[in-house]
C-alpha cells in the first residue's frame, strides 16, 4: 500500500477531504491530509510554523504527493511543498490531470 499526502490550497479543504476518501476506498492508498481547522481558532505564527512543517513531514513520509490543482490553481504554498517533494526523489501527481477518478458519483 503506497503512502500518498495530499497538497492543496484550503479553498479546496472540502474537496481534498472528498479526494483523500476516493483514494483510500477505491485505489487502496494510504493517505495523510493536512489539519483542517474546522473550529476558527485564531493562529499565531509559532502554530502556521508548526502545521507547515508537521506537514512536510507527512510528505517526506509518502510516497508520493497529489497535487489538487482545480482550475488549475496552485498557491504559492503549494508550490513549496511540490518543491519540496521532488527534492526529496517524491512523484508529484496533479488533480488535474484526471489520472484517478476522485468523482463521488454513484454511477
Amino acid at each position: 500500500m503506497e503512502t500518498v499526502t495530499i497538497c492543496g490550497s484550503m479553498r479546496f479543504s472540502q474537496e481534498m477531504k472528498e479526494i483523500a476518501f476516493m483514494l483510500e476506498s477505491r485505489y487502496g492508498l494510504n493517505v495523510l491530509q493536512c489539519t483542517y481547522n474546522e473550529q476558527g481558532v485564531a493562529i499565531t505564527p509559532e502554530m502556521v510554523d508548526r502545521l507547515e512543517q508537521a506537514h512536510l513531514l507527512k510528505i517526506k513520509l509518502s510516497d508520493w504527493i497529489y497535487v489538487v490543482d482545480i482550475g488549475h490553481y496552485i498557491g504559492n504554498a503549494v508550490r513549496t511543498e511540490i518543491a519540496y517533494a521532488e527534492a526529496h526523489g517524491k512523484k508529484v501527481a496533479f488533480h488535474s490531470s484526471g489520472l484517478y477518478d476522485t468523482s463521488t458519483s454513484r454511477t
